[in-house]
């Protein structure tokens, strides 16, 4: 019984960071470079995430696929852990790094590696799209604030000019425009013709291992020894502290399965790259997150394995 939940958890988490390794790898023998690299994180994040999130959500019956109970939880823990990492940054003398450590703690991989994981278990990721509804928005507005606000950059953009910028972010944002138009399809219950079912699922089938390349080739394992300390902080409130507080709340609410692996993948999973790109726009060195990335990205291969198999030899999912 045990060797199986641990195949059961394997079966799950290796794929996804063999693929990773993958990248890592054509990046080490030249078949990609940073460029290249730059190029399909950004295809993947405006086009096949988006139609990957369409295409789910825009088959799904929502009347019986909604949670709003789910939502709000996620939509709450995400609130609660936004907040440990505000109380963590505050442990760091240097206040213009506190936005890079705030940001690089509190936000996962929710849309890359929650579609990826709950694709691999159960073939759909309608529960990882309603976690996403609670999470994205969440993330982008604490985001553009916090690196705003803690920006080294003197000329870093305040009050008006804050708020545009906020709402601007969220109401561009390709994942988020992904689900409401996949929802809004669903909803209006409009039948898909063939050639754009097909059009769709074949952009969408290309996204999770695009992304899980991509995000593998981006990795810089030389960079920032000086920031151990507190990217190992990072990582343990990420890895490991969010899922023992929370995961044990998600289980007395009675979330299970599907539910239950998005919930562990929004809480658990690594920090996601786009953060650097946040920060190098705020102005920001991004070494803290650059670090935070690739170190949450390496452990996470070992505690989502870990959380996972905890959770089948427990019957929750």
């Amino acid at each position: 019984m045990i060797l199986d939940d641990l195949r059961f958890s394997l079966n799950a988490t290796v794929p996804v960071f063999m693929m990773m390794i993958f990248g890592w790898f054509c990046k080490r023998i030249g078949l990609l470079d940073d460029h290249t690299t730059a190029v399909l994180n950004k295809f993947v994040f405006r086009t096949t995430l988006p139609a990957l999130l369409f295409a789910d959500l825009s088959n799904a019956d929502f009347s019986s696929v909604w949670d709003g109970k789910f939502v709000l939880f996620c939509i709450i823990v995400t609130l609660l852990s936004v907040g440990a990492a505000v109380l963590y940054s505050l442990l760091h003398k240097d206040k213009a790094e506190r936005g890079e450590i705030i940001q690089a703690s509190y936000r996962s991989s929710a849309a890359v590696l929650g579609i990826a994981f709950v694709n691999n278990i159960y073939g759909q990721a309608t529960m990882a799209a309603l976690m996403i509804i609670g999470t994205v928005p969440l993330y982008n507005i604490v985001a553009v604030t916090t690196l705003s606000l803690t920006s080294p950059d003197k000329s870093g953009k305040g009050g008006k000019s804050l708020l545009t910028d906020t709402l601007k972010g969220i109401a561009t944002n390709p994942i988020i425009l992904g689900i409401i138009i996949g929802m809004a399809w669903s909803l209006a219950g409009i039948h898909q013709p063939v050639i754009l079912s097909k059009s769709v699922s074949y952009l969408a089938n290309m996204a999770t291992p695009l992304s899980l390349i991509a995000l593998g080739a981006s990795f810089r394992f030389g960079e920032a020894k000086e920031k151990l300390g507190v990217t190992a902080g990072i990582a343990f409130i990420k890895l490991v502290l969010f899922c023992a507080v929370f995961l044990p709340l998600a289980i007395h609410l009675g979330f299970r399965g599907e539910k239950l692996i998005a919930i562990l993948v929004m809480l658990g999973s690594a920090t996601t790259g786009s953060c650097f790109v946040m920060a190098k726009n705020f102005g920001h060195s991004g070494t803290i997150t650059a670090f935070a990335v690739m170190l949450t990205t390496l452990c996470s291969s070992v505690t989502l394995t870990g959380w996972l198999f905890l959770l089948k030899t427990l019957s929750y999912i």
